[in-house]
Parts: C-alpha cells; sequence; structure tokens
C-alpha cells in the first residue's frame, strides 16, 4: 500500500507517518473525512499536519498501560473517567489525539458532559502517549497544560509532569505516590509479551493484594 492524502480519500501504510504543510481549516478537512474512525490518527501543530496509521503493538500496548492505570484506581477505590479515542483541539493553535486520558481529581468537572471545551474545562489529569513511530512528542500537551503525560517508547514507561511552564522527566507519578509504577508496569510488559495482557493484569492484581496486606 502507497501513502494516498488528498481531498477525497486518505491512505496509509501501517506504521507509516506523513508531515504536511496545512492550515487549520485543512487540518479540520481532513477529521471531517475521517469521520468517526480513529485511523489515521491526525495531529496539527505549528502549521503543519501529522497523520500516522498505527501499528498494532501501539494498540496493544496502549490497552496494556490503560488497564494498569485503571487496574491501579479500582485499587484504591478512586472515582475517574477515561476516554479513548479522544481529540483536543485548541482552534488555530493545536489538535491531538493522546491514546488514553484520564480524569482524576477534576473527574466531577467533566461528568454527564457529551463534549468538553478545551479552552475552558480542566485537561485530562493524565494522558497516555505510545511511541513507536516519532509521532508523538510530550510538549504537544503543553498548551493545555495537561498535569501529567505517561509517555510510553521503546517498552519503557517514561513519567512527565507538567512543572511551571515545562514537562519534567521524574520517576514517580503524583497519582501513585506509593507505587512504583515504572516497576509494575515493567513486570505487565514482560508477561504481556510472553503470554497476553489478561495474565499481566491477573499478576498485577496479585501484586497489589499481597502489598495490602499487613506485614
Amino acid at each position: 500500500m502507497y501513502a494516498l492524502v488528498s481531498p477525497e480519500k486518505t491512505q496509509l501504510p501501517a506504521g507509516s507517518v506523513v508531515r504536511l504543510p496545512a492550515t487549520w481549516q485543512e487540518y479540520q478537512r481532513l477529521c471531517e473525512q475521517r469521520g468517526d474512525g480513529s485511523i489515521p490518527r491526525i495531529k496539527y501543530r505549528n502549521g503543519e499536519v501529522l497523520l500516522m496509521s498505527p501499528l498494532p503493538v501501539h494498540g496493544r500496548d496502549s490497552h496494556l498501560i490503560a488497564s494498569v492505570v485503571t487496574t491501579l484506581l479500582d485499587h484504591e477505590g478512586r472515582e475517574y473517567d477515561a476516554f479513548t479515542p479522544v481529540t483536543m483541539t485548541l482552534p488555530e493553535e493545536s489538535g491531538i489525539e493522546p491514546d488514553y486520558s484520564f480524569y482524576i481529581d477534576n473527574w466531577q468537572a467533566i461528568s454527564g458532559k457529551k463534549r468538553i471545551d478545551w479552552k475552558t474545562d480542566p485537561p485530562p489529569d493524565l494522558v497516555i502517549e505510545i511511541d513507536v513511530t516519532s509521532y508523538s512528542d510530550v510538549e504537544d500537551y503543553l498548551p493545555y497544560q495537561v498535569p501529567e503525560v505517561l509517555f510510553f517508547k521503546k517498552q519503557k514507561l517514561l513519567i512527565y509532569q507538567l512543572q511551571g511552564i515545562a514537562y519534567k522527566l521524574v520517576t514517580q507519578s503524583r497519582y501513585f505516590p506509593t507505587i512504583p509504577l515504572q516497576e509494575m508496569l515493567a513486570r505487565c510488559v514482560e508477561i504481556t509479551y510472553e503470554r497476553n495482557t489478561s495474565a499481566a493484569i491477573r499478576d498485577l492484581r496479585q501484586q497489589l493484594s499481597h502489598r495490602s496486606q499487613p506485614s
């Protein structure tokens, strides 16, 4: 398959990334052309559009990390909302599509809403971004002031926190301050690739159960 981007049709080979100069209006037309589908992924920044057709590994890693986050939140009995896919836009400035978005501290602010106004509503507290093809960039989330980004690249979890006007690489998630998130996820990734995601999440639940037991 070859890459084709036109006003009538867009098709990309799996794993490919296409970068094109574009206006905000052209970005909107591409999104309308795609309709309710989630492929290709489309991003707008600095007068250009980036399109990406994910590989299967992209979806598996995204699902795994989101499952880890929901398992941790459920284990702690915390309330949250989660979205995938979702398009975040600031007109004429930015359009991005995180792999997964979580409202944890601010879930009540968007409770029951069918649409989110990214200029007035709070951003997700936590987003997950999988980088397989160098399409992703943590700086894409700066205009939205997303507090924390879990960035998964080369089978390694990087935790970025918004500190002032920039993202800083940290070792501990603010939403799971007592959990060794990187270590736990590394074990889940190993089990997933040796067996499957369900086995990894069952193992994670057992780990959490043991941690909860009095010593």
